[in-house]
């Protein structure tokens, strides 16, 4: 008996791949998730390296075993989509991995052919961009990152031959997942306008290539980054899954694919359900992307953006981030000297070392008798940028700070420690929001996905901190495999017999039809919390400064 239609959703992450199948009503019947690999340089903690082919194989695997746990067939498939991180591909032209790992190997046929989104080495690059005055830079929130596909790109011309420059396609990761399941080269508006200098309004900018140097994108009339159609988000890709991708993923030749989305918007999409400019899509995993949508472009110094049409057509977005989130989390307690007594311990309790931790600053604060664990760790204080700082400063040269430090290397300490991290997170958040909204947005809510939405402690400081109250997802764990499903279901609907008497509020539909209901977190927080993170958040807006004042200091000490 057919379960259809059903839906397929594909996640790729930083460090893993997950599909789940989704019902018309977004009813998860079976998922699957494989890990990634990711290449790190010996010499430069800058490098950041994985590949579309280990990459494609995840994928694959994971839809097979999706429809083997659910109980599915390929026939009961209608349509699938994909999201990824906002990382660059490299292929030649006929979509052979290019090798991007600095050396004489670089330009030629590679394994290691993405420069993942975390990847820092085209700081330089970046610096020449932000120095031309572009119009490019309006849309960008004023300074492009060294995180975004053009300043890698320049970075690859400068570390590779001629010839082998010449031969190259580029693309951010989510477009690549439809090239190779499609073999279109058919871009999507998302990963154009907001992490390749496209603009909706008038394309692509000859002015702003040639002056920084990749006028050869011009004269090859953009065919290495994308020529000719480009869609919004869940539209149709090419006639669906070619031959050897639907044989690879175990579904039909034909299977319409949706227009991809990187995976921030994709947890927009799983999440918010409602057009609302008040909401506030926070994704939250390696790092946190900070999603808002508004009818109007609204400029934030420092935030990404105002993206046009970056999931709808004339809708605008914009995106504020934090580069390292779960990952400074795991820095910070793999790097104490009391980790691996926290692992034992934690093991011999039978619980995970977060639980253990938990449990530790309850003892704590009861034996100090204070009424909150911002109380507990006043005088402790971590200025959390040691990836550089993506939104609202926008300078990669940030760099991470602890204030309050005792002789103290004790699984106490550690616990205090992962405290002042989760806090250093939500102020910070608190930092992006309030840009946001006194730039003309009106943000009230903040609807969480990603693996950190399950971090209680974590999602009661957002409220706390910010003021506003937190709506968690049904499932912290598939909420953007949830938006790509969606994608996949607004393509199958878009090339099916009544595809001309659908509403051109057809995608907005599918997220109220799909979206389950939330969690919400009220904030809870005493007057006398309230004020210590008030003095919490007012010590953190003044160490960027202090930061700023005495890397000038410096500087010109190093010049005299």
């Amino acid at each position: 008996m057919s379960k259809g239609p059903l839906y397929v959703g594909i996640d790729v992450g930083t460090g893993s791949v997950r599909a789940g199948l989704y019902t018309a009503s977004g009813t998860l019947l079976g998922q699957s998730t494989k890990e990634t690999k990711t290449w790190r340089s010996e010499s430069d903690h800058r490098v950041f390296e994985q590949s579309t082919t280990d990459i494609w194989e995840a994928i694959c695997h994971c839809v097979k075993e999706s429809l083997a746990v659910a109980g599915a067939s390929k026939d009961d498939v209608a349509g699938i989509g994909f999201d990824a991180t906002c990382s660059l591909a490299v292929t030649d032209d006929e979509g052979e991995p290019i090798c991007v790992t600095e050396g004489k190997g670089c330009g030629e046929s590679g394994e290691r052919n993405i420069v993942l989104w975390a990847d820092h080495r085209a700081e330089e690059e970046a610096e020449l961009i932000n120095s031309t005055g572009s119009i490019v830079l309006d849309y960008v929130g004023g300074t492009m990152s060294l995180e975004m596909e053009i300043p890698k790109i320049l970075w690859l011309k400068k570390h590779m031959t001629p010839q082998n420059f010449h031969r190259c396609q580029f693309f951010d990761l989510p477009d690549y997942l439809t090239y190779r399941a499609t073999n279109s080269t058919t871009r999507s508006s998302c990963s154009l306008v907001c992490k390749c200098s496209f603009l909706p309004q008038s394309g692509w900018q000859p002015d702003f290539f040639e002056k920084i140097g990749l006028g050869e994108l011009v004269e090859g009339r953009y065919k290495q980054i994308g020529e000719g159609e480009v869609l919004t988000a869940g539209k149709p890709v090419g006639k669906g899954l070619v031959e050897g991708a639907a044989e690879q993923l175990g579904l039909n030749v034909g299977t319409p694919v949706g227009s991809a989305v990187i995976d921030a918007y994709a947890g927009w999409i799983g999440t918010i359900g409602a057009q609302s400019r008040h909401r506030l899509a926070a994704v939250a995993g390696t790092s946190t992307c900070h999603l808002v949508q508004s009818p109007n472009a609204v400029s934030v110094t420092g935030v990404w953006g105002p993206y046009r049409d970056a999931i709808f057509p004339g809708w605008w977005m914009n995106e504020g981030g934090q580069s390292s989130t779960g990952q400074l989390i795991d820095f910070m307690m793999k790097t104490h000297p009391a980790y691996q007594k926290l692992l034992q311990t934690s093991k011999a309790a039978n619980i995970s070392p977060f639980d253990w931790l938990e449990n530790e600053l309850k003892r704590q604060k009861e034996e100090k008798n204070v009424a909150s664990l911002t109380e507990l760790t006043k005088d402790l204080h971590i200025y959390p940028d040691l990836h550089g700082n993506r939104s609202p400063i926008a300078d990669p040269k940030m760099r991470g700070s602890i204030m309050g430090l005792a002789l103290d290397d004790n699984l106490s300490d550690l616990a205090k420690k992962i405290n002042v991290t989760l806090e250093a997170i939500a102020l910070q958040t608190r930092h992006i929001v309030d840009e946001m909204n006194s730039r003309g947005h009106s943000i009230s809510e903040i609807y969480m996905s990603g693996g950190q939405a399950k971090n209680k402690p974590l999602m009661q400081l957002f409220a706390d901190v910010c003021s506003v109250p937190v709506i968690l997802p049904f499932s912290h764990s598939t909420a953007v495999v949830l938006g790509s499903a969606m994608l996949g279901r607004y393509a199958a609907e878009l090339t099916g017999a009544k595809a001309g008497e659908l509403s051109k509020e057809r995608l907005w539909e599918i997220m109220v039809e799909m979206t389950p209901p939330g969690t919400v977190v009220t904030p809870s927080a005493s007057q006398k919390e309230n004020r210590l993170l008030g003095a919490k958040y007012k010590i953190f807006r003044e160490s960027i400064d202090i930061q700023k004042r005495w890397r000038e200091e410096m500087e010109r000490a190093a010049q005299e």
